[in-house]
């Protein structure tokens, strides 16, 4: 009979979830929500990572240019201290926090312990020197300035 109690019901039954079902797809969402939020913030640590050393690599090679193009010397300035970089006197990039900033430069470069330079030379040489990214968790890169060529390089850290 179509419109008894009995076949309504029997057609209802395979049209929702059962209460079962609802738990088990909360659980996993839950789950979800739990493990996403770590993933994310190691990949925003790698990604602000990679931008530094990219920003690091185009001041160095910008500065270089800066010097050749102009025919005057020109300062390629790091604060470990502040974790800020640029050509003096102002120092517009930013190193992530997080980030141990070491640098070995020439001692007529050096403004005080945690602030140094790389002179870049009209003709394209400098003073040499390398800068060092270390990573938190291990690992990081040297980028190493040649005083000869001015080239910039990068490498990995020396390890400690």
């Amino acid at each position: 009979m179509p419109g008894s109690p009995l076949s309504f019901a029997g057609a209802d039954r395979g049209a929702g979830f059962t209460l079962l079902e609802l738990m088990v797809a909360i659980a996993v969402a839950a789950l979800l929500l739990t493990a996403v939020p770590p993933m994310l913030s190691r990949g925003l640590d790698a990604m602000q990572y990679r931008t530094a050393v990219r920003e690091l690599v185009a001041g160095l090679k910008g500065a270089r240019r800066a010097a050749m193009e102009t025919g005057r010397s020109v300062a390629f300035t790091v604060d470990a201290a502040a974790h800020r970089f640029g050509v003096a006197p102002e120092l517009q990039g930013s190193i992530p926090g997080e980030l141990q900033v070491q640098l070995t430069v020439a001692d007529t470069e050096i403004d005080n312990p945690d602030r140094g330079a790389i002179r870049f030379y009209p003709d394209g040489s400098a003073t040499g020197g390398s800068i060092e990214l270390l990573r938190p968790a291990g690992g990081g890169v040297r980028l190493r300035v040649d005083w000869l060529l001015g080239r910039v390089s990068p490498e990995p850290p020396e390890p400690r």
